[in-house]
């Protein structure tokens, strides 16, 4: 039942609210996420950019090899990136350098739940989503 709630509560949250293709959308996104994650822990200290940095930049290794979001994205999220495998040419993370990168609700939560799944091996909780996007907004 607890699940069944708060995926509910994850979606009428995500949502509840419009979206515009600036910084400011994933502002928003990002407190979406820590009211979420408050919601899930009240002790929650709400989002920390810094742990977001980590999280980018964490290297696991993957099939043999040490792999982060930052093997894809760069060590600079402003920076283009290329996939790994497929050179596939990817647009930047930062918001200040893609302003669309965050404004479509449906299309971060797919890209989180596709590259949490094939990177740490599981859903991205609504902590490190929003630490994530919290540090994607320091990013110049």
């Amino acid at each position: 039942m607890r699940n069944t709630s708060l995926a509910l509560l994850v979606a009428l949250g995500l949502a509840s609210f419009s979206v515009m293709a600036d910084p400011a959308s994933a502002q928003k996104l990002a407190d979406k996420y820590a009211s979420i994650a408050k919601n899930i822990d009240p002790e929650s200290k709400g989002l920390s950019a810094e742990a977001g940095k980590a999280f980018f930049n964490r290297e696991l290794t993957i099939r043999g090899k040490q792999i982060a979001c930052a093997s894809c994205h760069t060590s600079n999220p402003a920076n283009p990136g290329k996939h790994i495998v497929t050179k596939k040419p990817i647009k930047p993370l930062a918001p200040s350098a893609n302003p669309e990168r965050f404004s479509d609700v449906a299309k971060v939560e797919k890209n989180f739940e596709k590259h949490c799944l094939e990177i740490i091996g599981r859903d991205c909780t609504a902590q490190e989503k929003g630490n994530y996007i919290a540090y994607m907004l320091t990013v110049k």
